[in-house]
């Protein structure tokens, strides 16, 4: 299992959610995860219902068998003085050029740098070990930009080529490449069973493939059920009525004549079956999109009682049977 989890998806289909979930899964047994949130909305907060993370390593929850779940929200601005002050011992100037408004003037125009300090700082957590020499985190999960901005925001080394061709940028964008590229990260993305969701993952694993950045796995997120057998489905979408209002009326809904109760819900009830065939079709189509990815896909219920803490330890059990079940096939 890699020890960097990246997270991406297109906007709306939970990625935040689900890479809470996973950083709760992968903490189990006694391990450590730390998530990563990059993109200043404080939605790891909201999920776990806690006060705006600091710019710094907060223990955020307990995971199943006592393992613990850390977070941080990286800030560039607060990234750039700590890059500053380690490789140019800037100290009191550096804090001088952040109140002149220098810092957020130099991520601002280099947005090549800033996403160098993101990963980078993600990147540090990956290879830190304590005084024993044992890693401070087992994972490191971090929740990434949506999927049309994922292979640029990782591919750190070309997106600062132009801007330090030698010196500290341009290694430290080299370092945070070779663990990018490494076996050590795999970059995961989160769908719907919609079709644009379903082509952007596509594009989206299709770019990164082709800046040879290692592909996770697909997460289905927000699948629904099907509620009714395959034979209800066929009857449904031929909107047998004749069938259906006698089985109303067997069942004491009223007689099935013109004007009676079965005869009166008979129009409701197939609109909204064939409504539910008609969708039941459509997440077949974009299973088999999926499918020609070649990738593992797990899925993932939608909670129709909406995402409380609850529901994310939820979505965390989901997750840690799926992995579960994967190192049991040695896939894992």
């Amino acid at each position: 299992m890699s020890r960097l989890q990246v997270v991406s998806g297109k906007g709306g289909t939970g990625k935040t959610t689900v890479a809470a979930a996973l950083a709760l899964a992968l903490a189990t047994e006694g391990k450590r995860a730390l998530l990563v949130e990059v993109e200043g909305r404080q939605g790891i907060a909201q999920l776990f219902e806690t006060e705006a993370l600091p710019y710094e390593e907060r223990k955020i929850a307990v995971a199943s068998g006592g393992g613990e779940v850390y977070a941080l929200a990286i800030d560039a601005e607060r990234a750039l003085l700590d890059y500053l002050q380690m490789f140019y011992k800037l100290g009191s100037a550096g804090r001088a050029l952040k109140k002149l408004g220098a810092i957020d003037f130099a991520t601002t125009i280099a947005p090549g740098l800033r996403d160098v300090l993101l990963t980078g700082k993600a990147c540090e957590a990956v290879r830190r070990r304590d005084k024993k020499n044992a890693y401070v985190y087992d994972y490191v999960v971090m929740d990434a930009p949506p999927t049309g901005r994922i292979t640029k925001f990782l591919n750190v080394n070309d997106e600062v080529a132009g801007l330090a061709k030698f010196g500290p940028i341009h290694n430290q964008a080299q370092a945070v490449m070779r663990v990018l590229k490494s076996p050590e990260t795999a970059v995961h993305f989160v769908t719907l069973l919609e079709e644009m969701p379903v082509q952007e993952t596509a594009d989206g694993i299709a770019e990164l493939r082709a800046a040879e950045l290692p592909v996770g796995k697909v997460i289905v997120n927000m699948v629904r059920p099907q509620l009714v057998d395959e034979q209800a489905l066929r009857t449904a979408a031929g909107e047998q009525r004749t069938e259906v209002a006698r089985a109303l009326s067997r069942a004491g809904l009223g007689g099935a004549g013109r004007g009676g109760v079965a005869e009166r819900l008979v129009e409701p009830l197939l609109e909204q079956a064939a409504e539910h065939a008609q969708r039941v079709e459509l997440e077949r189509e974009q299973r088999a999109a999926l499918a020609q990815l070649d990738l593992t896909t797990y899925e993932l219920p939608l909670l129709g009682e909406g995402l409380d803490l609850a529901g994310l330890y939820r979505l965390a059990a989901e997750l840690r049977a799926h992995l579960g079940a994967e190192r049991a096939g040695g896939t894992a």
